[in-house]
């Protein structure tokens, strides 16, 4: 019995964006599958899906006899000759299988086979799709809330936002649209969440047929991102963003820099009266975002990182990667920041410990006795 499937073919492989071979190659195997199991063969079926007749044929490989002991391994003489008038009696000839003989559980299987296949070849292609956007940012929109993540749909895919890659003060609901840097791309397995250096909870992949797709709002290459799309010179290589530190959803400092003497780096970065910087602060919340130009001499960058406190005085201690600096007593609230914000900021931004004094504490300390080696 002949079955039409090319428009099948056609609609499966439109919806799960497959290659309409694989489909056909599923079809064949999973039919196959079916026969094997209904009739106990191991190598005697073809199954052929002929695409200019768009019919799909199988036949078994049977025995010709003259008594038929065995209907599904033996055809009779007079039934062989109307698919080959020249057999004889003793000789295989493959037979027309129609496709209702087959028992429901076969046809179940051939449905599971036909089902995992097409499954583990969407899988494939949807994993080589998104690692290579792994980094990049995308738009999709809020589907649902479980357990504190976000659940968002990319399109052909459902991703998670967790709940620690989330800017706190951020609230969403069904039906917005968010962006967000797709941190992490796994074909198979869960991901970790670690919190001080130990796993704190495992994310399960959603749907177990397609990859796990992490997203972030508040990794510091998601305000990278944000720069690099609003600064054109930076993707044309002019300008270079050197190091970034985040408390997402509050400040951050991005350290910017160019080779061009006639290039102000910070001033491209922030854009004509801030608009640039006002754009990508606007996406995060209200983020505040400090541009600063880097330095190859640390102390001039560290310095700079502190912004917007002006130290006069300093003293780098290389061996420890330690600087003490000096503002005057009215600025330390300033160079510190509330909550020690800004202080924090400039470590993570430079890798320094950075001490900060009072200017009489810095002169006092600069009195006393220091350690030698030795």
């Amino acid at each position: 019995m002949a079955v039409k499937l090319k428009n099948v073919i056609e609609a499966v492989a439109k919806e799960k964006n497959v290659p309409e071979e694989i489909i056909e190659k599923a079809l064949i195997d999973g039919i196959t599958a079916a026969v094997k199991k209904e009739y106990g063969y191991k190598d005697n079926v073809k199954v052929i899906f002929d695409k200019d007749a768009d019919e799909l044929k199988v036949l078994l490989k049977k025995k010709v006899t003259p008594f038929v002991e065995n209907p599904k391994r033996d055809v009779s003489l007079e039934e062989a000759k109307e698919i080959d008038p020249k057999v004889e009696v003793g000789k295989y000839i493959y037979v027309p299988l129609n496709l209702e003989d087959l028992g429901r559980i076969a046809l179940n299987a051939a449905k599971e086979v036909i089902t995992h296949k097409v499954a583990r070849v969407e899988k494939n292609i949807l994993f080589k799709e998104f690692k290579e956007l792994e980094g990049k940012i995308v738009t999709g929109t809020v589907r649902r809330f479980e357990d504190g993540d976000i659940i968002v749909d990319l399109g052909r895919i459902e991703a998670i936002l967790p709940e620690e890659e989330q800017i706190k003060k951020e609230k969403y609901r069904v039906g917005d649209r968010i962006r967000a840097l797709i941190l992490k791309v796994l074909k198979d397995g869960s991901y970790p969440v670690y919190e001080r250096g130990r796993v704190k909870r495992i994310i399960k992949p959603i749907d177990r047929d397609k990859p796990l797709v992490i997203l972030s709002r508040t990794h510091p290459n998601f305000l990278r991102k944000l720069i690099e799309i609003e600064v054109p010179e930076i993707q044309e290589g002019e300008i270079e963003i050197k190091a970034i530190a985040r408390e997402p959803g509050e400040r951050a400092k991005v350290a910017v820099w160019t080779e061009d003497k006639n290039i102000d780096p910070v001033g491209v970065v922030v854009g004509l009266k801030g608009s640039r910087i006002q754009n990508v602060s606007a996406e995060l919340s209200g983020e505040k975002i400090d541009v600063i130009e880097w330095d190859p001499d640390p102390a001039q960058f560290i310095l700079r990182a502190l912004s917007p406190s002006n130290p006069k005085k300093w003293r780098l201690l290389e061996d420890e990667k330690r600087i003490e600096v000096a503002v005057p007593r009215n600025e330390l609230s300033l160079a510190i920041g509330k909550g020690g914000i800004n202080a924090k900021l400039a470590h993570k931004l430079t890798g320094w410990h950075i001490d900060i004094l009072s200017e009489e504490d810095f002169e006092r300390i600069q009195q006393l006795p220091r350690k030698t080696a030795g």
